[in-house]
């Protein structure tokens, strides 16, 4: 599986990630908004879900790279995630720091759900995420997703849910 941007590819990711993957998900800064940072054995984890995703559901979140050199810089997919008590298509994103504000983020959301709608039967697809996470939510909005929901949670304090509908 392979999805191609103007800038980037997208495709499954390996255990030969685990270093790129590192940078993204053990950085701090980036994982501010969830519960943990990312230590060895999550980010090992991370992967080795994804590749389960891979085979059971035919997608899950995969290796965002430049087209340029091949370096991967983050993740985005499409997984299963709950959502206030109900199981929904999320698409989510992790781009390493010194690659942010370069649009890399929605660029690859945007090909996630045109390949969702165009491979899934989802008539919707989610992002969430915590109330604080303003740059996901920006970036959510840029892909076509509006505000839907908000909620209190025990993880996140207040959860923002965003979405967009195939006939949007």
């Amino acid at each position: 599986m392979k999805i191609e941007t103007d800038r980037l590819f997208l495709r499954e990711m390996s255990e030969a990630d685990y270093e790129a993957l590192y940078a993204v998900l053990a950085d701090s800064d980036i994982m501010q908004h969830y519960p943990y940072t990312f230590d060895q054995q999550r980010v090992r984890g991370w992967i080795d879900r994804n590749i389960e995703r891979y085979r059971i559901f035919g997608f899950g979140l995969w290796a965002v790279c430049l087209k340029d050199t091949g370096e991967m810089i983050g993740d985005c997919g499409l997984t299963m995630q709950n959502i206030g008590g109900v199981i929904k298509p999320e698409i989510g994103y992790h781009i390493r720091r010194d690659m942010q504000r370069k649009g890399y983020a929605k660029e690859s959301a945007q090909a996630v759900r045109d390949w969702t709608f165009e491979h899934t039967p989802f008539n919707e697809i989610f992002s969430y995420m915590k109330y604080t996470n303003e740059p996901s939510a920006k970036t959510a909005i840029s892909w076509g997703c509006h505000l839907v929901d908000e909620f209190k949670d025990e993880v996140n304090e207040i959860t923002k849910v965003f979405a967009i509908t195939r006939a949007a």
